[in-house]
C-alpha cells in the first residue's frame, strides 16, 4: 500500500554519531567540573579541620601550663618551698605545696608528689612539649610544636628586667608556634606547614611571698 504525500505516517530517526559525541563531551565536561570543586572542597575542609586542631593542641598545653604555673610557690603553711626549682629558654621546674603539709614531699616517699613538682621541657627534635609530675613517667603535653620558649622577668617595678637567678622571678611568659600535622599542598610557604603563634604571661602571686 503506498502513502500520498499528506499521509500521517512518521518515521523516527536516531541519534547521529556527532550528536552522541557531543552529548558525551558535554557530559564529560560536567563531570569533570563536579569533580574539580568537589577536589578543591575536600582540600579546604582537611586544612581548615588541621588548623583547628593544631589551635586547641595550643590553647590546651597553654591553659594547663598557665593554671599550673600560677600556682608555683603555694605554700598555706609556710615551709620550705621553692616555687621554681629551675629554669631555662625551654625548661622549667616548679613547686606548690598544694596539701598545705610545709614542704614538698621527695620522689617515691608519698602520693604528693604526684602533683607537688611539675616539670615543663621542650623537645625540639621530636618537636614536642613534654610534661613530668612528681616521680611520674614524662608524657606528651602538645605536639608539632616548631618552637618554644619561656622568658622570666622580675617584678613589675624593675621595668620588666629579664630575671636572672629563680629568686628574684616573678612573671613567666611561655610562646610557642604551633604546626599542622601535615602539610597543605595548596600553602606554598613554610613547606606546606600552617603555623599559629600563641603566648601568654603568667604572674604566679606565690613567688613574691
Amino acid at each position: 500500500m503506498l502513502f500520498g504525500a499528506n499521509s500521517n505516517a512518521r518515521i523516527d530517526r536516531g541519534f547521529t554519531l556527532i550528536e552522541l559525541m557531543v552529548s558525551i563531551a558535554l557530559g564529560l565536561v560536567v563531570l569533570a567540573s563536579v569533580a574539580t570543586t568537589f577536589t578543591s572542597q575536600t582540600r579546604a575542609y582537611s586544612a581548615q579541620e588541621q588548623i583547628n586542631q593544631m589551635e586547641q593542641n595550643l590553647r590546651g598545653a597553654l591553659d594547663i601550663m598557665s593554671r599550673e604555673i600560677m600556682m608555683a610557690g603555694y605554700k598555706p603553711n609556710g615551709g620550705t618551698v621553692n616555687g621554681i626549682v629551675s629554669y631555662s629558654s625551654t625548661g622549667l621546674t616548679i613547686q606548690a605545696d598544694i596539701d598545705g603539709s610545709g614542704a614538698v614531699l621527695a620522689a617515691g616517699t608519698g602520693s604528693s608528689t604526684a602533683y607537688e613538682q611539675i616539670v615543663y621541657a621542650y623537645d625540639s627534635a621530636n618537636k614536642k612539649i613534654t610534661r613530668q609530675v612528681g616521680d611520674g613517667a614524662v608524657t606528651t603535653l602538645a605536639e608539632n610544636i616548631s618552637a618554644f620558649s619561656f622568658t622570666f622577668y622580675q617584678s613589675q617595678s624593675s621595668g620588666g628586667a629579664v630575671a636572672t637567678s629563680a629568686a628574684n622571678i616573678r612573671q613567666i611568659k611561655i610562646s610557642m608556634t604551633g604546626q599542622t600535622a601535615k602539610p597543605d599542598p595548596g600553602y606554598t610557604l613554610n613547606g606546606g606547614y600552617r603555623t599559629v603563634d600563641l603566648s601568654a604571661t603568667i604572674t604566679p602571686i606565690n613567688l613574691s611571698l
